[in-house]
């Protein structure tokens, strides 16, 4: 682990910069402020905006079904407006809010569960979720259908478009936790079996189809491990590199556990509704070879959760602490615009509930206004986000939602999902 600080030593972390531009010169007004200069607030601090002109559309929506969670459920983006989003969508009577708590939905009501797949060709702008694949990965392709390892797949050009990962878990979250990786070679029409990926003497596995492919051709795969009782997450990468014939362990990106203690607390609830530090880990690339880690925080996920940001200028293999991007929501999906700004978009759940999002001018070292995409949410029972950029510079968003407006109130309206476009500038 690097030596960089934690959260509560941020402030002295941008004093040492020099290289930040306007945003650190802030954050040193800032100090001097509190030492009583005069200084102007910095972007953080000022109050969140509302924007105007979003464009709201639902994408899949199904009156018996709780469907939700596209951002650990399958996002791929090909980078020529094509985008593929895989969703989980449960059966239900919604016959009280609790037939829908995460920990019961499906139980009351027959319970079937499916993935729904959906896809667009326009950047986002439309879907195809009124004839959308269902099942998707049960799709085999022939050509890979013996497979046993990842070598049995070789050769695999993660470079390629075509080419795409996933990865996901049996048990997920809990010491029990297993994962394994699919791959496809046709952006997701058809699939590899299964493939398990080894503990490496680890505990325990859990993947939330995340993944990273480097420019030396090594994919990526980004876990976590959860410890025997069950409360210590501790977020990990997986490496494949080219040729090789299984996916290994190298490295984990935060301390064991956190000295600080932000999400221990006595508990008397099931692992979903309690406090975890660091999980849903996701990696981006940018463009100077720096690699982020995005991680979700939470003491409780009906509100009480934010989103924190990790660096690695090694490949991957180390890490440390670059910034907290908020102070409530999670989690959290990155953007690297064309421009260089980084936009991050996260589910925020406390009341009124909704879609928000943060930029950052100087590498994610700060955050900038909260921004308000939509609060119209009929509980905490939304976010999820995948997002990404338009060719015309605007910021597309897909997530789950339940709007306080629907006719039907269940602990907030029908789950399903929508879509946003936006631009901030």
């Amino acid at each position: 682990m690097s030596n960089l600080p934690d959260p509560g030593s941020r402030l002295l972390l941008s004093r040492r910069s020099t290289l930040f531009g306007g945003v650190a010169a802030s954050a040193l007004l800032m100090a001097d402020g509190a030492r009583g200069q005069d200084t102007a607030p910095i972007r953080s601090f000022l109050p969140p905006r509302r924007l105007t002109g979003v464009d709201h559309a639902v994408v899949y929506r199904r009156e018996d079904e709780v469907t939700g969670w596209p951002h650990v459920m399958g996002y791929w983006d090909f980078g020529n407006g094509e985008l593929l989003q895989q969703v989980t969508s449960i059966e239900t009577e919604y016959e009280d809010p609790d037939a829908i708590s995460h920990d019961n939905i499906g139980r009351g009501s027959g319970g079937a569960t499916k993935s729904v797949a959906t896809r667009s060709f326009d950047y986002g702008r439309t879907w195809n979720g009124d004839d959308p694949v269902i099942d998707m990965m049960e799709t085999i392709d022939p050509a890979l259908a013996h497979a046993r390892t990842m070598g049995d797949l070789q050769p695999i050009d993660f470079l390629s478009k075509d080419t795409i990962i996933a990865n996901s878990s049996a048990g997920f979250g809990t010491p029990a936790g297993r994962t394994s990786v699919r791959v496809s070679k046709d952006r997701g029409h058809s699939w590899s079996p299964a493939i398990d990926v080894p503990l490496d003497a680890l505990h325990s596995l859990s993947g939330m189809n995340s993944s990273l492919v480097r420019a030396d051709g090594t994919a990526l795969i980004w876990l976590m491990e959860v410890d025997e009782s069950g409360w210590n997450r501790h977020p990990c990468i997986y490496a494949l590199p080219p040729g090789n014939t299984d996916f290994h362990f190298l490295t984990f990106i935060t301390q064991k556990q956190d000295p600080y203690g932000a999400a221990d607390g006595d508990y008397s609830s099931t692992f979903r509704y309690g406090g975890h530090r660091w999980f849903y880990p996701r990696g981006y690339m940018m463009p100077d070879g720096r690699m982020l880690c995005v991680l979700r925080s939470q003491r409780d996920p009906r509100g009480i959760m934010w989103t924190e940001v990790y660096a690695s200028d090694d490949a991957g293999r180390t890490w440390s602490f670059l910034s907290r991007v908020n102070d409530f929501g999670a989690p959290g999906s990155l953007v690297v615009k064309r421009d260089g700004r980084l936009v991050m978009v996260y589910g925020y759940r406390l009341m009124p509930s909704g879609i928000r999002a943060k930029v950052s001018e100087d590498g994610g070292r700060t955050w900038g206004q909260e921004l308000i995409v939509r609060d119209d949410g009929g509980s905490w029972d939304l976010g999820y986000p995948n997002a990404w950029e338009l060719e015309d510079g605007r910021i597309g968003v897909i997530y789950y939602f339940n709007s306080k407006d629907d006719p039907v109130q269940v602990n907030g309206g029908k789950r399903h999902i929508q879509r946003s476009i936006f631009s901030f500038d």
